[in-house]
């Protein structure tokens, strides 16, 4: 087990200490071997994310399917609802010998998560190897899963760091983070921190307003970061606003990273002409299902074929078509054939790589909530990896006014209104003082023509 792992619950502690115990336990923490902090398998899986990008497309999926078999073996052998499952649909994997067999497997919606939690974990693993984690996801529908300790992490410290590698990151490389850090929730309060576990400048998200673009601007220059790491809405709101107030950076930039949001091409050449280099776009999950990210010179998305198994289901009207995905690694909860419910444009021409490729990401959108002060919040920022969100079906935020919001949802069988409180404790944390929000129980949320639900309803736009 990493050390990340053993050192989680302490990160909430961590993060209230003060700066200068965070600063020196920081240095001391970077200074550990990457095995110690990582984990002992992330050697193992920094070689994985690096194979078979010349592979011939047979040795790809040669290696998918043994994969995608060891994932399903361990799944029937210890979790009960995919043993009952599988019987019910009379699918044995063991007879699994090609990608046609694997239809017949049943598919996996967040909806079953929700209801067979228990189910879906595998008894093979003890209570002290798994890590819990929530996610709402792009949906709005709040789902609760287990990664594996000394896995999990260790395997997406890896391949995110192949993904920005195609860029030119390296270990030495300083970033300027702006991904919903809360530095403070007063509208005049600081707008920084700093991170010395990994040597990252982090700037809030939650206060980026034309009078105070020119702060943002100056800590970024001092800092002499190498790359930003932001959420897309983040850096398409601070360019603009660079541009409008005729400023520019100047520091040379080696290159943006962008995730966890939807990005055009058309925001991302906007971005790249406003900072001078490449924005570096990439898709995946906090479910830790698919991984995708750009190529080095492509912009078309390329699922890793060792991260896990993708398939893509039948077009719509549009051509695009859900991203279904199949775990590997994570025994502590094998998710089988789950439909993240985002849609993508599958591409077959010119590719960088052997690999499933996309060349749009459709199911996102970069949402905001506004304040009375006209700070924009992303919907991204409310992904609270913990239990707070357990006792819902679905929620969703409705805005009709700045500094204004109803959170609406649909209770579960483990809701009680003592709990409202305590989460709108949480929220404001997020959301500053120069916002006002309400709560409201319905039996159903407004969805999208997919017949996703909506993280957000804004009459604002």
């Amino acid at each position: 087990m990493s050390l990340e792992d053993h050192l989680y619950p302490l990160l909430r502690i961590y993060g209230r200490s003060p700066r200068w115990m965070r600063s020196l336990s920081g240095r001391v923490y970077r200074q550990l071997p990457e095995g110690v902090r990582f984990g002992a398998r992330y050697g193992e899986f920094l070689a994985s994310a690096a194979r078979f990008e010349d592979a011939r497309p047979e040795d790809v999926e040669a290696f998918r399917l043994g994969k995608l078999k060891e994932t399903l073996l361990h799944a029937v052998e210890h979790c009960s609802y995919y043993c009952a499952k599988f019987a019910a649909a009379g699918f044995n994997p063991r007879k699994l010998q090609s990608a046609d067999d694997f239809q017949a497997c049943p598919l996996l919606e967040k909806g079953d998560i929700q209801d067979n939690r228990d189910g879906l974990a595998s008894q093979a693993l003890t209570s002290r190897e798994r890590l819990y984690i929530t996610t709402g996801g792009s949906t709005g529908v709040p789902v609760g899963f287990y990664l594996q300790k000394g896995v999990s992490r260790p395997k997406e410290q890896a391949f995110l760091e192949t993904l920005w590698g195609r860029i030119g990151y390296d270990k030495s490389s300083r970033l300027v983070v702006i991904r919903g850090q809360v530095t403070s929730n007063l509208d005049e309060g600081r707008i920084d921190d700093y991170d010395s576990t990994r040597d990252w400048l982090l700037l809030s998200s939650y206060h980026l307003t034309p009078q105070r673009a020119g702060e943002y601007l100056e800590r970024i220059e001092k800092f002499k970061p190498d790359f930003l790491h932001a959420y897309p809405s983040a850096v398409l709101q601070l360019a603009q606003l660079l541009a409008t107030q005729g400023k520019q950076l100047s520091v040379p930039l080696r290159g943006i990273l962008c995730g966890s949001e939807w990005m055009s091409m058309d925001q991302k050449k906007l971005v790249e002409a406003a900072f001078g280099c490449r924005v570096y776009r990439w898709y995946g999950h906090s479910e830790r299902v698919v991984l995708a990210g750009e190529g080095r010179t492509s912009p078309n998305f390329y699922f890793f074929p060792t991260y896990g198994y993708v398939e893509f289901g039948p077009p719509d009207a549009e051509g695009l078509q859900e991203v279904i995905g199949t775990t590997f690694d994570n025994m502590a909860m094998p998710l089988i054939r789950y439909r993240t419910g985002d849609y993508v444009r599958v591409t077959r021409s010119n590719l960088e790589f052997p690999w499933a490729a996309v060349s749009e990401i459709a199911g996102r959108g970069q949402e905001f909530l506004v304040t009375s002060g006209g700070r924009r919040i992303s919907l991204t920022a409310f992904n609270m990896h913990d239990s707070v969100f357990d006792s819902f079906v679905a929620v969703q935020f409705f805005q009709e006014e700045p500094g204004r919001a109803e959170f609406r949802f649909i209770p579960n069988s483990r809701f009680d209104p003592s709990q409202i409180e305590p989460l709108r404790r949480r929220l404001a944390v997020k959301l500053g003082e120069d916002f006002d929000l309400t709560f409201a129980s319905l039996p159903e949320l407004e969805k999208t023509s997919r017949g996703k639900h909506r993280w957000l309803v804004s009459k604002l736009i």
